[in-house]
């Protein structure tokens, strides 16, 4: 008889660190089925509309989840703190992605999505930055040199966290479309944004 996938408390991590003021933060892999519940509400959300998912289904998230899961350069991943899921961590590889048509890709970058949840997004003085300090951690462990971020163009409050991260905000770009039978993305302003791994 099949088990249940664990919940995200019970998963295994990828990586694990401690932040002092917060504690240990946990890096467990998404699981479509089990995860797309939580995913479709914190996705769905007004307070999400940059991640262009407002208008899916729970069953669309989930299919977009299960998707990201069998590529090997794009990763989806839960931040898990005192047990509870408080971020959606997205990692991809910029070289097989659309954003490497608009600037030069290296070998060591690592491209980024970070969506905090809605409990703890803004709740807590500092709670984003100590996500970031995991998030680089776990990054040079894997062996990234430079973190990559596009934000949305429009997303003024997104490039002022970069900034304030250390990020060099550079151009504003056009990601291109991408449309796949699996996957349709719409073309995308947005802002490029790098960071050396050893400045985290």
């Amino acid at each position: 008889m099949p088990t249940a996938d664990p919940a995200p408390r019970d998963r295994a991590p990828r990586y694990e660190q401690k932040v002092d003021g917060f504690g240990a933060v946990r890096i467990v892999p998404v699981v479509p089925d089990a995860d797309a519940g939580l995913l479709h509400g914190w996705v769905t959300a007004e307070r999400a509309r940059f991640w262009g998912m407002t208008g899916l289904s729970r069953e669309q998230v989930r299919d977009v989840y299960a998707h990201m899961d069998t590529l090997p350069t794009h990763h989806a991943h839960l931040m898990v703190l005192g047990g509870e899921p408080v971020a959606l961590l997205q990692t991809y590889d910029p070289a097989a992605d659309r954003v490497s048509e608009c600037y030069p890709a290296e070998p060591g970058d690592l491209g980024l999505h970070l969506l905090v949840g809605p409990a703890d997004g803004g709740a807590r003085s500092g709670f984003t930055g100590a996500l970031m300090r995991v998030i680089t951690g776990f990054a040079a462990a894997g062996g990234a040199r430079r973190l990559v971020l596009e934000p949305d163009a429009d997303n003024g409050r997104a490039i002022a966290r970069m900034r304030r991260e250390g990020f060099t905000v550079g151009p504003e770009v056009t990601l291109p479309e991408v449309d796949l039978p699996e996957v349709y993305l719409p073309p995308k302003r947005a802002r490029l944004a790098l960071r050396p791994v050893a400045g985290g």
